[in-house]
């Protein structure tokens, strides 16, 4: 017996730019994975089309390759990374003379030297994660896809990665980013399409959102060292718990407290949103 019918992903329109880079978020099953495949050529859509730069993306594997970092990376665990990367760029269509030159090369950029020798099987999460990364950096491509890129990753290298990204941008190169860490597509990316139930809610000029939060009425984190109490008089609606205050006010208005707080003795620690613009247009997105 045949299951039910799903559509996956419905009714998406969605540009990227050369020169941009482009997240997609969305809640598990929101169709994110599908996307990403029909991009790279896996599947063919059965309604609409997906062109990259004029062609389909097998025709334009095909020509000229893209590069993919998986979510998982799954090779056979009994290789060496060398090996792999060895292995890997012959797929990628290096030459055999620039392969050595090219695998030293990524394997310094993710700082993964001293486990050049070992078996896949003897890689920590984040070392084969980074591994995956190096293989994504063998050729250059105009056209960069990453499935949750600093999944497995500690904080060192999660910072390294956006160094990574800001080093990869270029005028004739296109970025994806698919991940669940708003913080760091906030960070790294131009625009940020939002995705549920397969279809397109939202797409978020990151910048613009940032400009915007003047006129925002939003939630708002004060912490303090002293005058906690004068802050929460002076802030319409505050919640305080020990030396820490949430209010929701737009921005006159949260800086009129605060200067009536401080010209009173309040030692003003630091304000911050109590969620970014992207986390923000996430939430109201998703749950629309």
């Amino acid at each position: 017996m045949l299951g039910r019918a799903v559509r996956a992903v419905e009714d998406i329109t969605l540009d990227v730019a050369a020169g941009e880079v482009v997240g997609i978020a969305g809640p598990n099953g929101a169709g994110k994975s599908t996307l990403i495949a029909m991009l790279l050529g896996f599947l063919p859509p059965d309604e609409g089309t997906v062109r990259i730069d004029g062609v389909t993306p097998r025709a334009f594997v095909e020509r000229e390759g893209i590069a993919y970092l998986p979510e998982l990376i799954t090779l056979p665990l009994e290789w060496r990374a060398i090996e792999a990367l060895a292995r890997l760029s012959a797929l990628a269509g290096i030459p055999t003379a620039l392969r050595a030159v090219e695998c030293a090369r990524v394997i310094e950029a993710v700082g993964i030297a001293e486990h050049a020798d070992k078996r896949l099987k003897a890689l920590s999460k984040g070392n084969l994660q980074r591994l995956g990364l190096a293989q994504a950096l063998l050729a250059d491509r105009r056209v960069m896809v990453f499935d949750e890129p600093t999944h497995g990753l500690d904080p060192v290298w999660t910072a390294r990665f956006r160094d990574i990204v800001g080093g990869l941008r270029r005028a004739d190169r296109a970025i994806l980013i698919a991940s669940h860490n708003l913080d760091e597509l906030e960070r790294l990316c131009d625009r940020v399409a939002i995705i549920d139930r397969g279809r397109l809610q939202r797409v978020v000029s990151v910048r613009e959102a940032e400009g915007a939060l003047g006129s925002v009425v939003r939630r708002w984190k004060v912490r303090a060292a002293t005058g906690i109490e004068a802050l929460a008089a002076h802030l319409p609606g505050a919640v305080v718990a020990g030396q820490t205050l949430e209010c929701t006010l737009d921005l006159a208005a949260l800086n009129a407290g605060l200067a009536v707080a401080i010209a009173q003795g309040a030692l003003v620690t630091a304000v911050v949103p109590a969620e970014s613009s992207l986390e923000e247009a996430f939430r109201t997105a998703v749950t629309r």
